[in-house]
């Protein structure tokens, strides 16, 4: 009997040595049940957040701001701030866990005028991100209030790992000129003594539009930092409409009308002869936009007959329709602009009587629309191609309203006379 006990252990031993000397196995996690995975973001459900009251100098002004940037941004269910405690004290999980919240946004003023960010984890319990923020002064000026933009774009990224679009503006025209304002519809300021069509150069500093004078109609490039003025196109007797610019800043692509019909024409935008794109022989193709790489643009021709959306190469070749032709009565459509992630072209289509809002996914050719109420033209992509800015008589005066595509969720922008015509621009930095 002690024989066999001696055997067995000696046997034992042998086994463990050889598991011991064998390299290790990965070892698979299991799941816990009951065990919060922590704060994250899915696509197509909303993220829950809060951002604590922020005390000290425009405390107010910070927390409203931030908040409503959340909500913007049509990703976050945004907890109403007097749900919560100063932002000063310890964070209350489990009060914040009892209100369905995923994260809180904690900002604290430095002595410096910097603010300092904290997201919370709730289901974690531990704070997920921090970084300190340089706010310009003076307090609550145009680049302070874009720089507090900024703060919620970041934190926007942190939750969904895509920047927002809270730091941009929306050029517009209005009264014979071009206006620019805040993503929030603050901040309303002119831009050029006149003009229309806007669109942005990609750095976000200047603005390119046309003037129609009734003499030369050029095209116009104004710097918003300096106010400098430049003429990019002109000719006697010629109107230059409709200004699209490349991407990479290099390119400018117009509509160049006479009495022989209107076709598009490209230029460096440093200047030198225009080079004719489209040969309409007497019809019109003008608002041409251009594909994320700069190689295709999507204009609007009515060479066929009412006026349709087409693609082609820079050059003009290759053009095709890209709108169908037979669509009931829709037998008008215009104003295409192409999304910033290159699966969209959104437009204006004539349905029943009225215009509204289309996309085309360039893939499968579907189309989908967008707009129900009123009149609704002009559309514009937000860096994000998930919003659209467009005019809309809706309110009874045509205004610029925000229309998330996800969701049809839309928001008035401006507010006053007549708005029309509007770009959004590339994502900025505050100066």
């Amino acid at each position: 009997m002690a024989r066999f006990t001696i055997r067995r252990v000696l046997l034992a031993l042998c086994a463990l040595a050889l598991a011991l000397s064998a390299p290790p196995r990965a070892v698979r996690a299991q799941p816990t049940k009951g065990v919060s995975l922590g704060l994250q973001y899915r696509p197509g459900q909303k993220t829950t957040l809060i951002v604590l009251p922020v005390a000290g100098p425009n405390g107010d002004s910070l927390t409203t701001m931030i908040s409503r940037d959340f909500d913007f941004s049509d990703r976050f269910t945004v907890v109403s701030s007097s749900a919560a405690p100063g932002g000063t004290g310890p964070i209350n999980w489990a009060l914040f866990a009892k209100l369905g919240v995923d994260g809180v946004v904690q900002v604290t003023v430095l002595p410096s005028g910097w603010v300092r960010v904290l997201l919370h984890d709730v289901g974690l319990k531990s704070v997920r991100n921090q970084k300190d923020f340089a706010l310009p002064s003076p307090a609550q000026s145009a680049g302070w209030r874009l720089a507090v933009h900024g703060v919620s774009d970041v934190v926007e990224e942190w939750v969904t790992g895509q920047r927002g679009v809270a730091q941009t503006r929306i050029a517009f025209t209005r009264g014979g000129r071009v206006w620019t304002v805040d993503s929030d519809g603050a901040n309303v300021t002119p831009a050029t003594p006149s003009g229309m069509s806007p669109q942005w150069l990609p750095s976000g500093r200047g603005i390119v539009y046309s003037v129609l004078d009734g003499v030369r109609n050029p095209i116009m490039l104004t710097d918003l930092a300096t106010g400098a003025q430049r003429t990019l196109a002109s000719a006697a007797g010629i109107e230059h409409t409709t200004p699209a610019v490349s991407p990479d800043g290099r390119t400018l692509v117009y509509a160049r009308g006479s009495e022989s019909g209107t076709d598009l024409y490209a230029q460096a935008i440093e200047g030198g002869a225009p080079r004719r794109i489209t040969v309409g022989r007497g019809r019109a193709s003008a608002q041409p936009s251009f594909s994320p790489d700069g190689q295709r643009l999507a204009f609007m021709s009515d060479r066929s007959g009412p006026p349709e959306v087409y693609i082609s190469d820079l050059d003009g070749t290759n053009s095709e329709l890209l709108t169908a032709a037979a669509f009931g009565d829709r037998d008008y459509r215009a104003g295409p602009d192409w999304s910033p992630d290159g699966r969209l072209v959104a437009f204006q289509s004539r349905n029943g009587g009225t215009f509204q809002i289309m996309t085309i996914n360039l893939r499968d050719q579907s189309v989908r629309q967008v707009t129900n109420d009123g009149r609704n033209d002009d559309p514009s992509w937000a860096p994000d191609s998930r919003h659209l800015v467009l005019t809309s008589n809706r309110s009874g005066v045509r205004q610029l309203w925000v229309v998330d595509v996800e969701t049809g969720r839309a928001r008035q922008l401006t507010r006053g006379p007549e708005t029309r015509l509007s770009a959004w621009s590339p994502r900025l930095l505050a100066p």
